[in-house]
């Protein structure tokens, strides 16, 4: 069966004429002693895919008795070393620990948190829930909930629990009635109906979704992002917009993102490496084109800058 974390459109395939036990010698021999061999490093982690980059991890266990990200981390230092230390880190786990970095400490990263929560699949999220609990001994729902309130913990919360329809075919009636559903809730009364937002946004399909803002223009005559702008407000109205974004085009938001990265003075690394290392095997050919499209210059060349 196809690993849930490998789509169409990444830039990383699998290595031909692969050897973990090779790949494994010549990263020992990269860093071990003093200095390290950084263009090796990246030779074979960037050019591998992330299956083939757990057999390493696993041969060079085996070799050498100790654990290849803890050497990686030992032997590397800033930016460098996350992005090395992320390659070789299973998704689900990577993930989790991207989730738990955002939470941790003083404040949360609450843009860091929405990105992950509504750029995944349901399979995706199930996974990254084990492997949280796996990691920290605590479930990723509690953790959400310490550090998140009111109507944005609760729309996280059911994102967090995996529910979103993953199916391709779209109901026409079900379109009509939800988008019924959160003009009501919205437009076509004094207040809002959060929990009605949450329900439809956070646990239909994207395709479904989709079908759902045209009907809402049809009745509303006004875009679903301008109904939200003007009934939602904070973290809530953020998430909501992400979604309808993602529900949209994906790699449209992804983009977005890593624009916001990197423009401004300093970069965030952590935003970059993430989307960089999560989507490469996904659908990162698309952002690109997306990053290109929007902007006007390649992602490539903003990277570099």
């Amino acid at each position: 069966m196809a690993s849930i974390w490998v789509g169409h459109q990444g830039t990383m395939r699998d290595y031909p004429s692969f050897s973990a036990s090779v790949d494994a010698e010549a990263i020992h021999k990269a860093i071990r002693g003093i200095g390290t061999d950084e263009k090796t490093l990246i030779s074979i982690l960037t050019e591998r895919s992330n299956a083939q980059r757990q057999l390493i991890a696993k041969e060079y266990q085996a070799a050498y008795g100790r654990e290849l990200k803890d050497d990686l981390k030992g032997d590397l230092s800033g930016h460098f070393k996350c992005l090395m230390v992320a390659l070789v880190t299973p998704p689900a786990v990577f993930d989790a620990k991207q989730l738990k970095k955002s939470m941790k400490g003083t404040g949360t990263n609450e843009d860091a948190l929405i990105e992950i929560l509504t750029t995944r699949t349901s399979r995706q999220m199930k996974e990254i829930g084990q492997a949280y609990y796996t990691v920290y001994k605590k479930s990723l729902g509690d953790e959400i909930s310490s550090e998140t309130s009111g109507d944005f913990r609760k729309a996280l919360l059911t994102l967090a629990d995996g529910r979103r329809d993953e199916g391709l075919k779209v109901d026409e009636q079900l379109a009509k009635e939800d988008a019924q559903i959160l003009y009501n809730a919205g437009e076509n009364k004094w207040g809002t109906d959060e929990d009605a937002f949450t329900e439809i946004l956070c646990l239909r399909s994207f395709p479904q979704l989709k079908l759902t803002f045209d009907e809402y223009r049809n009745i509303s005559q006004k875009d679903i992002e301008d109904s939200i702008k003007g009934e939602l407000s904070g973290r809530f109205e953020d998430l909501l917009l992400a979604i309808v974004c993602c529900a949209r085009n994906t790699p449209a938001f992804l983009a977005k993102r890593l624009h916001q990265a990197l423009k401004g003075a300093g970069t965030d690394e952590f935003t970059l490496n993430r989307i960089m290392v999560s989507r490469s095997e996904i659908d990162l050919l698309d952002i690109r084109a997306e990053f290109k499209k929007q902007y006007g210059y390649s992602l490539h060349s903003a990277i570099e800058e």
